[in-house]
């Protein structure tokens, strides 16, 4: 028997860009969302024309409050589940050789890794993310650990153990031998890629090939892991790392890649031109199931590239403020034809809920200097929240919004959870104008949103467990 939810429903219909998310925003605000048996949308409306056949079904009442598509994370750390707010490291290279190792490394142990994913899952739960792009630990018990409490709370989950061959001496305890790195990473392929339903197109469960960052691995490296991408991108196998987020001049993150490789761009060394002077080493590991974290300093040739491929880019302004990495250029980025999705980057982010990034999100690009700065229309942030992030996982034909057919993946939103939340949905001043008072709510909604008022989380039209 269907379920039908009643609530203020707010989703970007369609397949826009980011650029056309105003125009295909939709806006009810007595709506009902009509859930079959099979988890997926069968009536996304007004609840006055809700179909007959749909009235007598069960019905869920989350008046006064409010339905939006889950949430998207294209970039969190499981293995800094507990490294939040690390003080003391500095900027990236710094923060990791002094926080992240020492912290990641804590994960050898498999009871602490169990902890940590029981705790990962509930934090992703209580913030309204419903799917996530997620960099794995360094060890094997710790990704299956994940992976099983990810499918034991019915989330939706793409991961893939960190891989590191080589870097500073705070790192060894996570490196993976060089010769061990295609067998290791296959190894969770087979064991977790589609685990849960055996078919790709209706898992929840899905594997990445995860590099830290190019200063973590070797050219070796890369040409074994281009070698065994070529094997399994068929497979629907994912590709995840870091790009371009620190550009301290000679020292941070971008130069010494450029100097360490010999290469003309950083993006080179994912796309197979890994050699000194960017010659051809192995395969490109970029296409459009790769997903590269931060992207804040790139070139025009590594966007217009990305764009080509069908990469995308998981965009962090919390943790690019943390770690003082600097701004992404929004105009620039989105004019590139790159998707554009949020993702916490907890761990080096301070901030779980993806809502708190696109409040960053709004705030970073307005103070952009001159004619760059850009005032995000609230649609464009929850388009950015949701459908980008579906886009950018390639399950953009399964969720990210409330088009009729798609898996109903959803968060219900109690303002009477966050009372600031409740006193300026109800007492703020809208304008007369229809449209822009919808659009004024939604910016409230979005902008003072946090864990407090998320009241239910839905995957696949079922309530996901928050224990």
């Amino acid at each position: 028997m269907s379920r039908v939810h009643w609530g203020h429903i707010f989703h970007v219909a369609g397949r826009p860009t980011v650029e056309d998310a105003a125009d295909a925003l939709i806006s009810v605000p007595d709506g009902a969302l009509v859930v079959d048996d099979d988890g997926r949308i069968r009536y996304c409306g007004e609840r006055a024309e809700l179909p007959a056949p749909a009235r007598g079904d069960i019905v869920v009442d989350h008046r006064p409050g409010y339905l939006l598509p889950g949430f998207v994370d294209t970039h969190v750390h499981f293995p800094q589940t507990f490294a939040g707010d690390a003080y003391g490291g500095g900027q990236l290279l710094e923060w990791l050789t002094r926080c992240v190792y020492p912290a990641e490394a804590r994960f050898a142990d498999p009871g602490f890794a169990r902890e940590a994913a029981v705790e990962f899952c509930r934090r992703r739960v209580a913030v309204g993310t419903t799917a996530a792009m997620v960099f794995g630990s360094a060890f094997r018990q710790a990704q299956d650990a994940l992976f099983g409490e990810t499918h034991r709370r019915g989330l939706r989950m793409v991961s893939g153990r960190g891989v590191q061959t080589t870097g500073e001496p705070a790192a060894a305890p996570l490196f993976t031998p060089e010769a061990e790195v295609v067998r290791s990473v296959r190894a969770e392929i087979d064991a977790w890629h589609a685990a849960d339903t055996g078919e790709v197109d209706t898992a929840l469960l899905h594997v990445a090939i995860v590099p830290r960052f190019a200063l973590s691995v070797t050219p070796e490296t890369l040409r074994r892991l281009g070698e065994l991408y070529d094997q399994v991108r068929d497979r629907g196998v994912y590709f995840h790392t870091h790009l371009n987020e620190n550009n301290r001049p000679g020292t941070g993150e971008v130069d010494t890649t450029k100097r360490v490789y010999g290469v003309r761009s950083y993006l080179d060394t994912y796309d197979g031109r890994f050699l000194p002077g960017s010659e051809i080493g192995g395969s490109t590991l970029l296409g459009r199931r790769s997903i590269l974290a931060h992207a804040v300093h790139c070139q025009d040739a590594e966007l217009a590239r990305m764009a080509e491929t069908g990469t995308s880019i998981a965009h962090c302004p919390v943790s690019q403020q943390f770690l003082g990495s600097g701004t992404m250029p929004w105009r620039r980025t989105v004019a590139s034809g790159v998707t554009v999705a949020a993702g916490t980057d907890y761990g080096g982010g301070d901030e779980w809920a993806i809502p708190r990034v696109l409040a960053s999100a709004f705030k970073v690009h307005i103070s952009e200097p001159g004619e760059d700065g850009v005032s995000l229309h609230p649609a464009q942030l929850l388009f950015t929240g949701t459908l980008a992030g579906a886009r950018a996982l390639d399950m953009e034909r399964r969720f990210g919004n409330f088009d009729l057919g798609k898996e109903a993946d959803f968060v219900v939103v109690d303002p009477s959870g966050s009372p600031a939340l409740a006193a300026t949905l109800a007492d703020g001043t809208r304008s007369e104008d229809p449209l822009l008072a919808r659009d004024q709510t939604l910016f409230a909604l979005l902008m003072g949103l946090d864990e407090r008022a998320v009241a239910g989380v839905y995957v696949q039209g079922r309530r996901v467990d928050d224990h």
